[in-house]
């Protein structure tokens, strides 16, 4: 609760002051303190913050006590606000004509999070998604919304997955693949924005986000390949089997050598 508290703007202190207020409103600064276990200096400096930001009220009293603002009217205040600033924004602020694509690189688990979340969040009509079933938590949320906002979202796991998204085509794992050391993925939202990266124990989280065509071209072609062969393969899997073996080894064989 904390977390999501100063996600909001809140500082540590201020978070746990009004989380206390939260539960038992009509407290003094005092009494405040005495519950956060912190100096009364700081919790007063505190409480007169979140005063200043709309967050907490206070009644003119001796002493003066303080009151948190019920969460509800608080979060709509916050969507008000927010609201107006991104209308103001935009409106003022154009996007810039870009004559070149680019390449973006993002590292570490919280950038990677935010800009899965970016391209997620501002996918208008499709996004198809690549990667490992134990992945899922990293994009499942963000899709699930996309969903429910009418965005067609097709996602492909390797290994068995229990997601309540309605379109998932799911690939057998081979046992090869379990010493991988990084765990591929891909994401492609309106055939014009792609982020390609990696998860792994061994290696740093790493993504390249990019609008190139190339890229683009590169996932689309996986994601036909993809979608070709699992309804091949749902239709003459046994067939398919008998000539080529169970992972199209007759096939893949000889040119094994070539990504080794």
């Amino acid at each position: 609760m904390i977390e999501e508290l100063r996600k909001i703007g809140l500082s540590d202190l201020e978070a746990r002051c009004y989380l206390t207020l939260h539960e038992e409103g009509n407290l003094s600064g005092y009494e405040v303190a005495k519950r956060v276990s912190v100096s009364r200096t700081n919790v007063y400096a505190a409480l007169r913050s979140l005063t200043d930001k709309g967050v907490c009220r206070a009644i003119e009293a001796e002493p003066v006590l303080y009151d948190a603002v019920p969460i509800g009217q608080l979060i709509r205040l916050l969507k008000a606000d927010f609201e107006q600033t991104a209308a103001n924004l935009l409106e003022q602020m154009q996007n810039p004509v870009r004559t070149s694509t680019s390449f973006y690189n993002w590292q570490g688990e919280r950038a990677l999070e935010t800009a899965i979340r970016r391209l997620i969040a501002n996918a208008d009509k499709s996004i198809v998604v690549d990667l490992w079933s134990e992945d899922i938590h990293w994009v499942e949320e963000a899709l699930l919304e996309a969903e429910n906002r009418g965005v067609e979202v097709v996602l492909i796991t390797i290994g068995e997955s229990h997601t309540p998204l309605k379109k998932v085509i799911v690939h057998e794992r081979q046992e090869a693949w379990n010493g991988a050391e990084s765990r591929r993925f891909s994401i492609l939202c309106d055939n014009r924005s792609a982020l390609i990266g990696s998860f792994g124990k061994t290696l740093r989280l790493t993504a390249l986000e990019s609008d190139h065509p190339s890229v683009i071209e590169l996932l689309q072609n996986g994601f036909y390949h993809d979608v070709v062969m699992e309804r091949i393969g749902q239709d003459f899997a046994e067939e398919l089997t008998a000539k080529y073996g169970s992972h199209y080894e007759a096939i893949i064989g000889p040119y094994k050598g070539l990504l080794e």
